[in-house]
């Protein structure tokens, strides 16, 4: 009995427990072709870039970078972001909450010959935990992340959480 429920609570343990910091979670859902940019070098005056939105309406309108494009995550229309973006040698850096469906997106980006994308390592969450500002549908500063669901919620550290 005892060999039994070790067995099962090391099951649920690795899987609860299995990505211990943000980069394990990245390293499991992300292939390596997408280079990171930090929340500090995006954050810097001399970087220009187009910065994509790639979360879904709902958590944009709740907060976003400042001058984000809305993309949407689950109808992304490479089309038309090609119209939006025609250099296909501009700086884009593509986030999410944490940086795993960026990645996607900005993999879709580079497939289609743009050639200087990035994903923002850790996507809005991480912005947020280091104090930069995000902004509501109005342009006005918040305090306000949704946090797309609990499983992910634990990345955000600062600011007020929606669900």
């Amino acid at each position: 009995m005892k060999v039994v429920f070790l067995y099962i609570f090391t099951l649920i343990g690795v899987q609860s427990f299995g990505q211990k910091t943000l980069n394990d979670v990245l390293k499991k859902h992300n292939r390596s072709d997408i280079p990171y940019i930090s929340v500090q070098e995006l954050a810097m005056p001399k970087t220009k870039a187009k910065i994509l939105d790639a979360r879904s309406f709902e958590e944009y309108k709740v907060s976003h970078l400042k001058d984000a494009v809305f993309v949407d995550f689950e109808n992304f229309d490479i089309e038309k972001t090609t119209q939006l973006i025609s250099d296909k040698n501009e700086m884009i850096v593509v986030y999410c909450s944490i940086g795993v469906r960026s990645a996607k997106i900005a993999q879709q980006l580079k497939d289609e010959g743009y050639t200087n994308v990035f994903n923002l390592y850790g996507g809005i969450f991480e912005w947020k935990n280091n104090n930069f500002s995000v902004f509501d549908l109005n342009e006005k500063a918040t305090e306000k992340v949704h946090v797309y669901d609990k499983n992910w919620s634990k990345w955000l550290t600062k600011g007020e959480k929606v669900f």
